[in-house]
């Protein structure tokens, strides 16, 4: 049996190729790749950044023993995905990448944590994940070596996040400027919101907003139309153009992104809007280039004004300091790595144990029929107790090797003790063997 992930990513493959790539249903292709044969149990994961196929294969009869296992396992992938999903494996075979056993595990677990993401730390992979592994389950597709793995892909993914500050501090230039908006308000419940401009940037940061309780939108343009239209989404209404100083005065937190040629918002303008205001705190968001609001406007009292540098200049400080709680994520996801190998080892144990506790059931069952024939006076009673007494014996005296073989089967000279062990007991393993 081998573990096996083939995927590609947005590291390796641009979008068209991604998009193409894309399932509809990842548990309905989980159990079709689960029924191809050399698949044990297979779980398909499936987001707009990437395709990853797991499985746990046996290509023993498949694959000659001078075959690659990976080339083999990348090859059989690699026509279930063409086939299932209608595209030429030429589209795609050359983005695809390839981690076995112990290596698609560390895999796994690095992308729950947010450490393989298009955003470092950012967290909705987890849930992707989490999604995708219950929909193969629900489909009958996982078995107990990728349900192991997955939900141990969770946890590590959980403790990723809870542990370290990998996924805290604002890594888009949208979210910054919520988090400056939070520090300058401490709370964003009740404020009102004006949108100058009704361009891609300014709505990033709409909504970032939106689920801070904000009590009110308005949206600004040149175009009355285009402002309706955003404004809607928000919950909001819209307003012309001409009616911007009317509204700096109620506003608490103002994004500009326009394409004017000069300065939307002047220092005069400001200070109109804060002796209205009886200086309470107003938070100037200016995403624009070139510049919608004068950069005067930044020295009036209790007025806070951040340009697209400021926040940039934020983005990356916070970028570097989840590069640097991603070291502390390695070690717990190195750690998790280990424990689940050594887990997976100690199955090698499992079906030498089974065999090795029939055997001495059988033996125990034959003398027990012999001692208990030659006892015919025994009740009921009696020849329970000699019954549990041999079962007992049985069980303390298997208990030692039991716990040592599980031990000692994790071990890197793990294989060579089960084989003496098994020439020890005589025991000769068979398709108990499997791993499912």
């Amino acid at each position: 049996m081998s573990l096996v992930c083939v995927g590609l990513n947005h590291k390796t493959a641009p979008v068209e190729v991604r998009e193409r790539l894309a399932f509809a249903d990842p548990g309905q292709a989980s159990a079709a790749l689960a029924r191809v044969p050399g698949v044990v149990e297979a779980i398909v994961v499936s987001t707009c950044n990437r395709a990853e196929l797991y499985a746990n294969v046996d290509l023993r009869g498949a694959v000659g023993i001078a075959v690659d296992a990976g080339a083999a396992a990348r090859g059989l992938i690699a026509g279930f995905l063409s086939a299932y999903l209608g595209v030429p494996a030429d589209l795609f075979r050359e983005h695809l990448y390839v981690h076995e056993d112990i290596e698609a595990v560390s895999h796994l677990f690095s992308v729950g944590a947010g450490l393989d993401s298009m955003i470092l730390g950012e967290t909705q992979i987890l849930g992707q994940i989490k999604d995708c592994y219950l929909a193969a389950k629900e489909k009958g597709a996982t078995g107990k070596v990728l349900s192991e793995m997955f939900e141990r892909a969770l946890r590590t993914g959980k403790r990723g996040h809870s542990e370290t500050g990998i996924s805290q501090n604002a890594v888009s230039v949208s979210y910054a400027a919520v988090e400056l908006a939070r520090k300058v308000f401490h709370s964003l419940e009740g404020r009102r919101t004006l949108i100058i401009g009704a361009g891609k940037m300014s709505e990033l940061v709409a909504k970032d907003l939106e689920g801070d309780g904000l009590h009110q939108v308005v949206v600004a343009n040149r175009t009355f139309e285009r402002a309706e239209e955003m404004a809607a989404r928000f919950g909001g209404r819209a307003a012309r153009f001409d009616e911007v100083p009317a509204h700096l005065a109620l506003a608490d937190v103002v994004i500009s992104s326009t394409s004017a040629p000069g300065f939307v918002l002047t220092p005069e303008m400001v200070r109109a809007a804060m002796r209205q205001r009886r200086a309470r705190p107003l938070f100037l968001i200016d995403i624009a280039v070139p510049r919608d609001i004068d950069p005067a406007c930044g020295h009036i009292e209790n007025v806070f004004l951040y340009d697209i540098d400021d926040l940039q200049a934020v983005v990356e400080a916070n970028l570097e300091e989840r590069r640097r709680e991603a070291k502390k994520v390695e070690r717990i996801v190195d750690e998790e790595v280990r424990s689940f190998d050594a887990w997976l080892g100690s199955l090698d144990a499992v079906p030498l144990i089974r065999l090795l506790r029939a055997k001495a059931e059988t033996i125990r069952r034959a003398e027990l029929e012999k001692a208990l024939a030659k006892l015919p006076g025994l009740d009921e009673k009696e020849r329970a107790v000699v019954e549990a007494m041999s079962s007992l014996i049985i069980n303390k005296l298997l208990n030692d090797p039991t716990l040592k073989l599980k031990e000692l089967a994790t071990s890197a000279e793990g294989k060579l003790y089960l084989r003496a062990a098994s020439e020890l007991f005589n025991l000769k393993p068979g398709e108990e063997g499997e791993r499912r």
